[in-house]
């Protein structure tokens, strides 16, 4: 998933390729001028707007996550227990 800076061509073409689906929203101006184009505009892009909306809730729990000092800055000194902080990290969430 991707902000609508992410609108060009290569940008939508590199996760199709891998077949993952996108939900990158198309900019207005860019609906505007295909939609002036008329027929020579091109077919619009596919967009799923749930998949979009779902991808806030995503965003705010990796930030979340982030917030935890222990996780962002690592201050375990052993491997062990790093795994363990994170766990519970994603508990707290």
């Amino acid at each position: 998933m991707a902000y609508k800076a992410y609108t060009s061509r290569r940008n939508r073409r590199y996760p199709r390729r891998r077949g993952i689906p996108h939900a990158i929203p198309e900019r207005l101006d860019q609906q505007r001028h295909q939609k002036n184009r008329g027929p020579r505009g091109g077919r619009p892009i596919g967009f799923d707007s749930e998949r979009y909306k779902k991808r806030s809730t995503v965003e705010r729990t990796v930030n979340r996550l982030k917030g935890f000092r222990a996780l962002a800055t690592r201050y375990a000194k052993r491997a062990y227990i790093y795994p363990g902080t994170s766990t519970l990290a994603k508990l707290d969430v």
